[in-house]
């Protein structure tokens, strides 16, 4: 990891205590194993990245267990260690061999903390980590379905550890309506923007029009921009919706992601736009490498999931580069957008009002934009950076092995 990596990461961090262990003759940092799936471009896998690297900065061995993927290089080049197992099979008749795989390698990385990150690495490696007498976090990313026995039991693996970690507090709003008796080791740490990467002054001018090149984006015209997996739930339609009542205002909808869907995805989204009388307003175009630059050329970010977001990370990358949000209010994304102040919150599942938010934020005065503009990114800096994220998590293992210390 560059020094520059490392300034930036561990910025503000509390250092991780240091112990005289059995395999060392001095005192080491802290080891702490997270376990998840894969290693894909998502924000739990994002996330478990930042924390490799905040680890690091503060003074302990950070080993990371997943089946890998694109995101293994960044954990070589900040220093952190991955182990490759089958973690992300769902079959049970296969968890045994991997929890004793898994078993050699907590062993060997004499670790201290394991923190899981989904449920699947959950059911494999708690009960070996248990067994170990190592401390065990989880965090909780996505929505519990506990509308059955059996899917209850299932969820609720990610409950049985020393500290759960919810990503919002409408998480922790369903874990606690729930399961009972998880309130006391149970805290809220929103996600987190690396707020260094996504800041509209380190974009170059070079960068956007590669972007704009490559969708073919014509000049002067006010982009609204959705950001997304291709999937039904995150709102593609009710967006055309809510577009096709304020359609005699100039605008183009840019699909960020949707290109990469299924056929039957992308036939539908087309047709609708078309039935609403939007031919050539909306284009699809496949996830995008540089999301800093595509952001640049957004008037408006729109989130219109028409589920509860568990958090929302587009909301904060968007207003980190000083870009208005729209998006229902529901879920994790009434917590980190604030209505009228640094984007709008629309009655969920309503067209009509997202129309209108989308009407206000396309109305916008220069003046009125710069002033929105510095609102969100202060606000982002103060409460949603990746280095808030990372210093609120070093505290909970910091706590947990202090417990332990006392304990031995």
């Amino acid at each position: 990891m560059s020094s520059k990596t490392k300034q930036k990461s561990g910025q503000n961090l509390p250092t991780l205590p240091r112990f005289v262990k059995k395999h060392s003759k001095s005192g080491d940092g802290p080891v702490i194993v997270q376990v998840l799936p894969e290693l894909v471009r998502g924000g739990v896998e994002r996330g478990t990245v930042e924390m490799a690297e905040a680890i690091i900065a503060a003074g302990g061995k950070s080993v990371v267990v997943s089946n890998g993927g694109p995101l293994e290089r960044y954990l070589a080049r900040c220093g952190a260690v991955h182990h490759r197992l089958p973690v992300n099979v769902k079959n049970p008749l296969k968890w045994a061999s991997t929890r004793r795989r898994l078993g050699v390698v907590l062993r060997d990385e004499v670790a201290d903390i394991v923190h899981v990150r989904s449920r699947v690495p959950a059911w494999i490696a708690l009960p070996i980590a248990k067994r170990m007498g190592l401390i065990t976090v989880s965090t909780v990313h996505g929505r519990f379905h506990t509308n059955s026995a059996l899917k209850r039991v299932y969820n609720g693996k990610m409950l049985k550890t020393d500290h759960v970690i919810a990503i919002s507090n409408y998480i922790k709003s369903l874990i606690t309506r729930a399961y009972f008796g998880v309130e006391e080791r149970l805290s809220v740490i929103h996600r987190g923007v690396d707020i260094d990467v996504f800041k509209a002054g380190q974009v170059s001018q070079s960068r956007i029009i590669r972007f704009v090149n490559e969708i073919a984006l014509p000049e002067d015209m006010p982009v609204v921009m959705l950001p997304a997996r291709p999937t039904a739930w995150k709102g593609h339609e009710i967006l055309l919706e809510a577009l096709a009542g304020i359609k005699d205002m100039p605008f183009l909808c840019v699909f960020v992601g949707a290109a990469d869907g299924r056929r039957s995805f992308i036939e539908s989204i087309t047709k609708k736009g078309v039935e609403l009388g939007l031919e050539g307003r909306f284009r699809l175009v496949s996830a995008v490498e540089d999301m800093p630059a595509a952001l640049m050329v957004a008037d408006v970010v729109v989130m219109p999931s028409v589920t509860p977001e568990p958090f929302g990370r587009v909301a904060l990358e968007a207003q980190a580069m000083g870009r208005p949000v729209i998006a229902f209010d529901h879920g994790g994304a009434s917590e980190s957008i604030l209505h009228e102040k640094t984007g709008w919150l629309a009655k969920p599942n309503d067209a009509d009002d997202l129309g209108n938010c989308i009407k206000a934020a396309l109305s916008l005065s220069a003046s009125r934009r710069r002033k929105l503009a510095r609102d969100t990114r202060s606000h982002i800096t103060a409460s949603f950076s990746t280095a808030k994220m990372c210093r609120d998590t070093i505290k909970i293992y910091s706590r947990l092995l202090a417990k332990a210390a006392i304990r031995r």
